[in-house]
């Protein structure tokens, strides 16, 4: 398909890193979009960005601003795209000062236009950052993967959600995070593996912009945590006979052990498959660590246990305290046992009560009223009719972002066979397996039946998991 590059047309590009937890608000964010007359580019991340200069002149939205992202950010700027951002990771965040190390650049936020944050906690968070530009608009919309936790999105996912019912029966899901020491490849990790005994193990991925101090405390509490689960499931598999136990690892976190478990067990079935709403949804309680899942299921209204086998207060209370505080918290096995058992016989519902409110109410928006996609398509908008043709950069700037793209383009595709890379081609394929234009429209359906719209929309392959979904009447 050969996209018609008019200046007039409002293109917004929608790029999607983790397509089991992204895609589907994207998408309804997407249509929302859609419906007001924007034209969008969505899909795989890697493969957008990789075919940028190929791409009209756009509003871009982002979910990150680090040094990472610098040389993206210049490249788009050079071709005239708008950037547009918001952080998947500052929901549940790390203690301010490692934040800002870890997830915030002084360049590259000056590269953006318009922050959205998920809630009053994020927007603040930013408000302090010292290297906020003094004009940055930050605008408290909520997130779109808050959207699809709403009843009236529900309906989306309640076909699923019947059929992991059926298929399961009664399930206890176990969401796990441990990313940090179990990553899809070890260079990942807060540390990469050392050669020798006796070596200093080097930074991995996941600990860049943190202290040494702080990546090494990380590292001991949530492999502690991470041996406490790995005991706590075969557990629960021999003590709760009449439930499935689901195990639900990070999206990128490796599988291998919790299918060694699973192997040993009777009832325990390990997946990443799909998004998690239908999967809580169907599920009887969720155990997690400090996990995102927690809020989720908190939101829902389905009963939450944060399994606190080891503690470390500084990182509980400094990077996991939302998700632990709105949940049930227990400390030994045994706890986890006598409370899940409570949940099974309806003596204890979702954790409830006033201060759990009000903490949730700081951190996530839009939890009422217009939808999240709805309030950042507000912005959208506003943007649009301010600026009602965006500013063309100039030949040599066009040209230079052009060169620059291809070369990035270029390089990448040859690291991808090269030894050692933190993300190999395998992992990429992970993180984005890839949908058909056909599961892309049936999606659209479900989304606009769910939202009750009609709009009709065209909908294209651009290239490799990059599609385009227009207004019908948009020539």
């Amino acid at each position: 398909m050969k996209l018609n590059q008019n200046n007039s047309r409002s293109w917004l590009i929608i790029p999607v890193e983790n397509q089991v937890r992204e895609l589907d608000p994207k998408l309804l964010l997407a249509c929302i979009a859609a419906r007001r007359g924007f034209s969008i580019i969505i899909g795989s991340h890697r493969e957008i960005d990789l075919r940028i200069s190929s791409l009209p002149q756009s509003r871009y939205l982002n979910k990150s601003m680090t040094d990472r992202n610098l040389k993206m950010f210049r490249i788009m700027e050079n071709l005239g795209h708008e950037i547009m951002t918001w952080d998947e990771e500052a929901l549940v965040h790390l203690p301010a000062a490692t934040y800002y190390s870890r997830r915030l650049s002084p360049t590259a936020i000056r590269y953006n236009s318009h922050l959205f944050a998920w809630g009053e906690d994020n927007a603040e968070l930013w408000r302090q950052y010292p290297d906020l530009p003094p004009d940055m608009p930050i605008h408290v919309t909520g997130n779109p993967r808050s959207d699809m936790m709403r009843p009236e999105l529900r309906a989306f996912y309640k076909s699923e959600a019947d059929r992991l019912k059926g298929r399961f029966g009664d399930y206890i899901l176990v969401n796990t995070n441990f990313n940090h020491v179990n990553a899809y490849f070890p260079a990942q990790n807060l540390f990469r593996p050392v050669k020798n005994t006796g070596d200093v193990p080097q930074f991995g991925k996941a600990a860049v912009g943190m202290s040494r101090e702080y990546a090494e405390g990380l590292r001991d509490h949530k492999q502690n945590i991470f041996e406490a689960f790995k005991q706590m499931i075969p557990k629960l598999d021999q003590a709760l006979p009449d439930q499935r136990i689901i195990v639900r690892p990070h999206p990128t976190e490796n599988q291998q052990i919790y299918k060694d478990i699973a192997n040993i067990c009777e009832r325990v079935h390990v997946t990443n498959e799909g998004n998690v709403v239908p999967w809580l949804m169907a599920a009887r309680a969720v155990i997690h660590n400090g996990c995102t899942t927690g809020v989720e299921a908190y939101v829902m209204g389905i009963p939450a246990v944060s399994y606190r086998a080891k503690i470390d207060d500084e990182i509980d209370m400094g990077f996991y305290r939302l998700p632990n505080l709105i949940s049930y918290q227990v400390y030994n096995f045994e706890e986890l046992l006598e409370t899940l058992n409570k949940i099974l016989t309806g003596k204890l519902g979702v954790a409830d009560g006033e201060d759990r409110r009000q903490l949730i109410n700081q951190y996530l928006a839009a939890q009422d009223g217009p939808l999240a996609c709805e309030r950042i398509a507000d912005v959208l908008e506003n943007v649009r009719q301010a600026e009602t043709v965006m500013a063309k950069p100039t030949l040599n700037r066009k040209m230079l972002g052009r060169i620059q793209a291809n070369w990035r383009r270029f390089n990448r595709y040859i690291r991808r066979y090269l030894p050692g890379s933190h993300a190999p081609q395998a992992f990429h394929l992970h993180r984005y397996p890839g949908i058909t234009l056909s599961e892309l429209d049936d999606k659209i359906a479900k989304l606009q039946q769910a939202i009750g719209d009609k709009t009709i929309f065209k909908t294209a392959q651009l290239s490799n998991q990059i599609f385009v979904i227009e207004p019908a009447l948009v020539d």
